[in-house]
């Protein structure tokens, strides 16, 4: 049974005339009549008493009435509701962020939408990229800031917003500290803190290091950026991150790395899956945002 047979129902039920209810319709009166039949038809009781030219409501009639004014209401709420939601400008957008991005980039990104898009709402997500990934497989986001991240799932579409450049980073009384810049060669044999497996950042750090042929002393994996600069600064490692917020407020020296380390922060997306007006509005928001904040 269909919205628009339950819409003929109910205004020959209201007009109780199927010639002037046809009209109204604007369709021919043996199409509504048939319709009215197979709805009748399909519940196994007739829905009308007819008199003529006239018909009117019978017991089940009045009882099927209410049912479908309760389906057409909730109908006409969230047709409303997803009319919002696709209007260019509003709606809700929902994307995930890599925990460094939560410290300055995502914050100053969401402060500017503001008056760009005073009528749209976000829902924000923090977590690893593994993390992030699972949520956009299972459609709980519809974009993703993070390194490039690939799944086996869903086929992911990523565009590059910025890059940022690696640096190592020792502890001020570290011998290495005198220096302005370093080769990862030259730290290969220094406790590593590192980030938690499952981080897009660890494994691309792990990359690097495999690919000069150095194998990792990692004693320990932290949660996230600030704990690592934490246990560098007190002396008990060095470890290659990015240059994140804060990071002057810890007692460590960054180094510039020869040749140097970057990493590609994009905006991913399911290919496939079908994005809100508002999600495709926002995405290239994005793109302008970043190429704007790089020149």
């Amino acid at each position: 049974m269909e919205i628009e047979q339950l819409q003929y129902f109910k205004t020959v039920a209201t007009m109780q005339h199927m010639t002037r209810a046809a009209e109204v319709l604007a369709i021919s009166q043996p199409a509504l009549s048939k319709s009215i039949a197979n709805i009748e038809q399909h519940l196994g009781v007739p829905l009308f008493n007819r008199e003529g030219r006239s018909i009117y409501l019978n017991r089940f009639g009045e009882l099927f009435l209410q049912s479908v004014n309760v389906i057409l209401d909730e109908y006409d709420r969230i047709k409303e509701e997803f009319e919002d939601i696709i209007k260019p400008g509003s709606g809700e957008v929902s994307f995930g962020f890599i925990h460094t991005l939560g410290m300055e980039v995502v914050p100053e990104l969401i402060a500017s939408t503001s008056s760009a898009f005073p009528n749209m709402h976000f829902s924000l997500t923090q977590a690893t990229s593994l993390n992030l990934m699972k949520r956009l497989e299972e459609g709980a986001i519809d974009l993703c800031l993070s390194q490039k991240i690939e799944s086996k799932v869903i086929e992911i579409e990523t565009e590059e917003l910025f890059v940022e450049e690696l640096f190592v980073i020792v502890p001020t009384t570290h011998p290495l500290a005198m220096q302005e810049s370093v080769k990862l060669d030259e730290v290969k044999n220094e406790p590593f803190i590192a980030i938690k497996k499952g981080n897009s950042l660890r494994q691309l750090v792990d990359e690097f290091f495999l690919d000069a042929g150095i194998e990792l002393n990692t004693t320990f994996a932290a949660e996230e950026m600030h704990t690592v600069a934490g246990f560098v600064g007190a002396g008990m490692g060095i470890s290659l991150i990015p240059n994140i917020k804060g990071l002057d407020h810890y007692k460590v020296k960054r180094l510039k790395v020869e040749p140097p380390c970057y990493r590609s922060v994009g905006v991913s997306w399911a290919k496939n899956r079908y994005l809100p007006p508002a999600v495709v509005e926002f995405r290239q928001y994005l793109l302008d945002y970043f190429q704007q904040r790089e020149v």
